[in-house]
């Protein structure tokens, strides 16, 4: 398995990322979060589940497997990683669901302090009623979902309606898709002001955490 590093060898938390379905580890978006937080302070590690590897070494274009089927996969990284200090996990869309699934039990067992989530897929686009929040509810590990308040996986209004779990700080960052990108002459805010926003209340996580 292969991990891509941004920001201080020596940062005191480190932020292990899951990309998407989509797209890998290196897209503009992971790239841009990954700046983001390692301006923020952080170390932040990114890798690739196996079929999204197999894209890039083989060239075939094999369709992401179901989330929970990926849980071992990342299991497999963290223990890779082997990360020195405190660990944060979380990840893009689906690699955030995937970290959220398996995020209690590594809390419980003391392997990592919290979970970000960058634009959580709360549902499919289009299918409001395929929730994918069942595992919220009772979620224990410190987390932090950030979600643009027009994001097709989950806006703002939907959201609000959702039952979650007390230990999820939710932060909406205005017009944001699900990359996060607002429309800055609808919104008034550039990308580089949202991951600016994004950087700093990971920051806060880890801070109230006490790491």
């Amino acid at each position: 398995m292969n991990f891509l590093f941004d920001g201080a060898e020596d940062a005191p938390c480190t932020i292990l990322l899951a990309h998407g379905a989509g797209a890998p580890m290196d897209s503009a978006s992971m790239n841009a979060a990954a700046t983001a937080l390692a301006g923020a302070g952080f170390r932040v590690a990114r890798f690739e589940f196996a079929y999204m590897a197999a894209r890039r070494n083989e060239g075939a274009r094999k369709p992401p497997p179901r989330a929970e089927t990926l849980n071992p996969e990342y299991k497999a990284a963290i223990e890779q990683l082997a990360a020195k200090g405190p660990l944060i996990i979380g990840g893009k869309s689906m690699g955030g669901r995937v970290a959220s699934m398996i995020a209690d039990e590594l809390y419980g067992a003391g392997k990592i302090v919290g979970l970000l989530c960058l634009g959580y897929p709360f549902h499919p686009p289009a299918k409001p009623q395929q929730l994918r929040t069942k595992h919220l509810v009772g979620l224990k590990t410190p987390a932090l979902i950030v979600q643009g308040t027009r994001d097709e996986f989950g806006t703002r209004d939907e959201v609000s309606g959702y039952t979650l779990s007390d230990s999820i700080e939710l932060l909406w960052l205005e017009d944001g898709d699900h990359d996060l990108k607002p429309r800055k002459t609808i919104s008034g805010f550039s990308a580089a002001d949202h991951l600016k926003t994004m950087g700093d209340a990971a920051a806060a996580l880890a801070a109230r955490i006490g790491r």
